[in-house]
């Protein structure tokens, strides 16, 4: 509705009678309510008032402008009500967003937080796509690596992920353990498709592992965890959910330059609603209890 600020003026000077007492309510100068009569009348092609001393009177076309004025600005009202209203509740959609190597970690942490606001319809978008917080493609994003630097966004650390290298009982059973580093190209590696993954652990493969010893690449990290599940060769696990696997054997410990920071990201738009403040508090709290 491009003519909504010269249709709202001509709403109030019918409401109030005169350009003075339009401009109080509208908060401009009285110039700027006959400007914006003016222009609006000479859109339409039609008188919305006759002008007198006492002050303007609507005609019959302004009267039908001002029932459609006093309908949209009832519904506006209306509208800004509902929404303060959500505000101030945990409830409706709530959109999460991060790696899709993330999900065993996050999802049990959306399934618990559902359980205690069964209003909220959880959402929990994977991928390596960038979502647009700006755009409101999400509440929160859990991000991986440097600190995302994105303008008009809030970041809070959120736990370090220790990763280990790990290979199925089975890849053990036929190549054994390496022996150390110039063992490396007697065994097969699991590792990622593109060259110039920045995962840190993806950076000292790269580094210290004969690439071809690197026999089976994957385009994610899920899929190369299922190729390690497999026999395909050594990889990365995060240390948390390695140790739910009764198949794998821990091939190298965690090691420092192959840690993970999670990040919480949020806009500064949405931030402060309850709805993301209450599942900031509930993410940290539960890294605090039982995630560090």
């Amino acid at each position: 509705m491009e003519n909504w600020d010269e249709i709202r003026t001509a709403y109030q000077v019918a409401r109030m009678g005169t350009v003075s007492g339009a401009a109080d309510v509208l908060g401009v100068h009285h110039a700027t309510v006959i400007r914006h009569i003016d222009a609006l009348e000479g859109r339409l092609g039609v008188k919305l008032f006759q002008r007198h001393a006492r002050g303007y009177t609507a005609t019959e076309a302004g009267e039908d402008l001002l029932r459609v004025a006093q309908a949209t600005d009832d519904q506006f009202s209306q509208l800004a009500g509902r929404i303060k209203g959500r505000g101030s509740e945990v409830s409706g959609d709530l959109v999460v967003t991060s790696l899709a190597s993330l999900s065993p970690l996050i999802a049990p942490l959306l399934a618990d937080f559902q359980k205690l606001h069964k209003d909220v319809m959880v959402r929990f978008l994977t991928g390596d796509r960038l979502f647009r917080l700006e755009y409101a493609e999400a509440h929160v994003a859990i991000r991986a690596g440097a600190p995302p630097d994105q303008p008009d966004n809030v970041v809070q650390p959120f736990i370090l992920n220790p990763m280990a290298a790990y290979a199925s009982r089975d890849y053990i059973d036929a190549y054994g353990m390496p022996k150390g580093p110039d063992d490396f190209a007697n065994h097969r590696f699991v590792g990622p498709d593109r060259e110039d993954s920045r995962a840190p652990f993806y950076v000292w493969l790269r580094e210290n592992v004969p690439a071809a010893s690197v026999t089976f690449r994957c385009s994610d990290q899920p899929a190369a965890e299922a190729a390690v599940m497999a026999g395909a060769g050594i990889g990365f696990f995060s240390q948390r959910e390695g140790e739910k696997q009764p198949d794998l054997i821990e091939v190298y410990p965690p090691r420092s330059e192959w840690m993970t920071q999670l990040w919480l990201v949020t806009h500064v738009d949405l931030h402060r609603t309850t709805k993301v403040q209450t599942l900031l508090k509930f993410l940290k709290d539960r890294a605090k209890e039982d995630l560090s």
